[in-house]
């Protein structure tokens, strides 16, 4: 059983503000169908998008059922207006409009919530993040909406107080979670949250001389040091390559092969354990 447990469909790995204009103004089928038939080819059964707002995400779900593949999608990511995650998802500046947002996503199909609540990793300054992320009470008021409207919830998540306070208030996956400590970690494995690192994301950037390469080196090795402390204390890891992201073209294999560099002969259990579990939840 081979999964990505984490893609864009809307992004092809390149140009992010390109590969968006190219759906824009309707979902290129072409493109998805041969980005599905790239992943079918790899033996791939289960994708999980990260979601856009295009539709992008949708119309791949409907074209993978002839391909045999589960494909899981939340439609657009929730925002709060002013912080990340707007150039792809949708926004809202209070809980009204938020619970107003799932239940349309309800109507339309989304499979889960995606909710953004941190900013990203600067890839340039090891520790540092790209934008504020969001006070622990929002971050439980959020997931305890969705959840209480039925729906799974994926947090992109970044910072150690950050994840902490999703894992504690019941997330049912953290994507990314740099920069985490053990108190992260343990809440994480307490709380039964699926830790999807995207390892991809970091690793890919290596040797590109897009960003500082000391920085970068750092910044993988302390999210695979957190990896292997997670699995080491009991937690549920998940492969998920962030494909679409800048230098993550889809189809990589990164993920499989970072796990395995990571956790040796445990990795294909691991990894299995996990994709079985984003299964069940979402």
């Amino acid at each position: 059983m081979k999964a990505d447990c984490h893609i864009h469909m809307v992004l092809d790995g390149e140009n992010w503000k390109l590969a968006i204009a190219r759906h824009q103004e309707k979902p290129e089928l072409h493109w998805i169908r041969q980005t599905l038939n790239r992943y079918q080819a790899q033996g791939v059964t289960y994708l999980r998008d990260g979601g856009d707002r295009w539709g992008v995400g949708l119309a791949a779900r409907n074209l993978a059922r002839d391909l045999g593949i589960r494909y899981r999608t939340p439609l657009a990511p929730l925002c709060k207006k002013g912080y990340y995650g707007g150039f792809i998802g949708l926004t809202y500046e209070t809980i009204g409009e938020y619970t107003q947002l799932i239940v349309s996503h309800r109507t339309e199909g989304a499979d889960f919530i995606k909710i953004m609540i941190s900013g990203l990793m600067d890839f340039d300054r090891f520790g540092e993040l790209s934008g504020e992320a969001l006070q622990p009470k929002m971050i439980r008021e959020l997931i305890h909406v969705a959840h209480e409207e039925g729906f799974a919830v994926m947090a992109h998540a970044n910072g150690a107080r950050t994840v902490e306070a999703a894992a504690m208030a019941g997330v049912d996956s953290v994507e990314h979670g740099a920069y985490l400590d053990q108190d992260a970690l343990c809440a994480m494995k307490e709380g039964g949250t699926v830790w999807v690192p995207t390892l991809s994301t970091i690793a890919n950037l290596r040797g590109k001389g897009r960003f500082c390469e000391s920085s970068v080196q750092a910044i993988l090795e302390s999210a695979m040091e957190n990896l292997e402390s997670f699995v080491a204390i009991g937690g549920i890891a998940a492969p998920g390559t962030d494909a679409g992201a800048w230098a993550v073209p889809h189809g990589a294999q990164t993920e499989y092969d970072m796990f395995d560099q990571i956790l040796g002969a445990k990795a294909s259990d691991v990894m299995e354990r996990g994709i079985n579990r984003i299964k069940e939840k979402f």
